[in-house]
């Protein structure tokens, strides 16, 4: 046999394309050539298979050898296709069953004495082998929990290639080794924060359980040590737990990140990036191999960004396309990726460099123009995007030395946010929609359900004064629907519509 084939897959963002990998032997000079528009990490492949076969007791052809990976005009990348291309090319000296190889998805990377390390993106990639019809899957041994997530996969665990052509029917002894680990899962510290910890900020905690309800974005302001980030970071903990198709996709873009996933999470999850992170590490990017940023990674979660104001101006500006479609598209010579990136975003910012600003018995020492220049850090764009614009102040000494703990816990702010969600997907049954934050300004404006004229007055006199544009408009709606889910009641009245513009603008009905 002189051409072998089998399978692998190329990632593109989140999504998979398989690969055929043709291997060829001719009678031209000897040597190993790899094509089909390989990155420099793939055409490296050569003498990481030759090394591997050899010290596998394998043999490779000593006449030219050419590795074909088909569709030639795919960019591919990463070495997940080591695997592949050892299998077909020893394949082309008839040591291996010409149709078990063809019929099997190989991934994974080797080591130069043959054993299988594990690569990022294993889930995606045996996710994009089952929907084009593949029931058979090789991936590293670390990665096996991983891929056994994807169900009706037949899931072969190797630690060695010499185990892997041993299953293709090669006669070959297999030693035993020790299998290459992954890296040790990082735990998160949801668990620990409880919102019954939060001393004083009632109406805080109460803006964040509608953010949570609605899946609103929220903007906190105020002077240091007032507890912004001891609340943004409880809002995981009170979100609903994530259905399994959402945890899939969670799962997914955390095995690209280069995480190692063993089982499902439906835990919401929380990116918070320094306030140094650039465009490209927000957003993903990269020259050759893209990787998911950290607006990606907060798919299905929150996305928090600390001391707002403290991030570059265009590393904000970015998050404003990705805010309202829901996706984010990155575009290089010779490829185009598209991750999701359906988040809920929730800021917390000082008033002022100082951050005394407005504080009663603090002295500020910033000058007007600099508190200015702050303050535009967050640009009127972007504030547009925020449904919550809630003001924290400093707890007095009396409640915070105080031993009463809240009585709402993250516990009971969760069934509440659950009990509202669920208000809300039953009425946009049949809609594309689940969430209040999700539904279309023109369906709240404009369709069966708009609210009486009585009731959205204050509303109408908001736009016409300019105190809101028309996308700000339809974001008090929404607000004001999940005031409504959470008070129990079918359509929002006066007080839910005025409690949704005070916390929209600091607006007063």
């Amino acid at each position: 046999m002189r051409t072998a084939r089998t399978w692998a897959v190329a990632l593109t963002g989140v999504d998979g394309h398989l690969v055929e990998i043709e291997a060829d032997v001719s009678n031209q000079t000897p040597g190993f050539k790899i094509v089909g528009l390989p990155d420099k990490a793939l055409g490296e492949a050569a003498q990481r298979v030759h090394n591997a076969v050899t010290n596998a007791q394998l043999e490779l052809t000593r006449q030219r050898l050419t590795v074909n990976l088909s569709p030639a005009s795919l960019p591919k990348h990463g070495s997940g296709f080591d695997l592949g291309i050892a299998i077909s090319a020893v394949a082309t000296g008839g040591a291996l069953n010409a149709s078990s190889i063809a019929r099997t998805v190989h991934i994974g990377e080797l080591s130069l004495d043959g054993r299988v390390r594990p690569v990022p993106g294993v889930l995606p990639a045996v996710f994009a082998a089952s929907r084009a019809g593949f029931d058979r899957v090789i991936v590293p041994h670390a990665n096996e929990a991983e891929a056994n997530l994807v169900p009706g996969m037949r899931v072969q665990a190797a630690t060695t290639l010499a185990e892997v052509a041993m299953w293709h029917g090669a006669d070959i002894a297999v030693a035993e080794v020790e299998p290459v680990a992954g890296t040790a899962a990082v735990p998160r510290e949801t668990d620990l924060l409880d919102l019954a910890d939060v001393v004083g900020q009632e109406e805080a905690v109460e803006a964040l359980i509608a953010a949570a309800a609605g899946g609103h974005h929220i903007l906190m302001s105020g002077p240091p040590g007032a507890g912004k980030t001891m609340l943004a970071r409880r809002l995981p903990g009170i979100l609903p737990p994530l259905s399994e198709s959402a945890a899939l996709e969670v799962a997914a873009i955390r095995s690209l990140a280069g995480a190692m996933v063993s089982e499902l999470d439906d835990v919401p999850p929380l990116e918070a990036p320094h306030h140094s992170a650039s465009v490209a590490a927000l957003v993903g990017g990269g020259s050759r191999t893209v990787r998911p940023g950290a607006i990606v990674r907060a798919h299905r979660g929150v996305l928090f960004l600390d001391e707002a104001a403290e991030f570059s101006r265009a590393a904000l500006d970015a998050l404003r396309q990705p805010l309202e479609s829901g996706s984010i598209d990155i575009d290089r010579a010779g490829f185009h990726a598209r991750f999701p990136a359906r988040f809920q975003l929730s800021l917390a910012t000082n008033p002022c460099p100082c951050g005394n600003y407005g504080v009663r018995g603090a002295e500020c020492i910033c000058p007007p123009i600099a508190i200015r220049r702050y303050s535009a850090r967050l640009s009127g764009p972007l504030r547009d995007r925020i449904d919550i614009d809630l003001q924290v102040a400093r707890v007095a000494a009396s409640r915070a030395t105080s031993t009463e703990r809240s009585a709402m816990t993250t516990a009971h702010a969760r069934e509440l946010v659950v009990a509202a969600r669920q208000r809300a997907a039953n009425r946009w049954a049949g809609t594309p929609w689940t969430m209040n934050a999700e539904v279309a300004g023109t369906w709240l404006r404009q369709g069966e359900i708009r609210l009486p004229s009585d009731v959205r007055g204050p509303l109408d006199r908001a736009l016409e004064r300019g105190q809101l544009t028309l996308r700000g408009y339809d974001r008090v709606l929404r607000l004001a629907w999940t005031m409504a889910d959470l008070a129990a009641v079918d359509t929002p009245g006066p007080d839910e519509l005025g409690r949704a513009l005070f916390l929209k603008r600091g607006l007063i009905a």
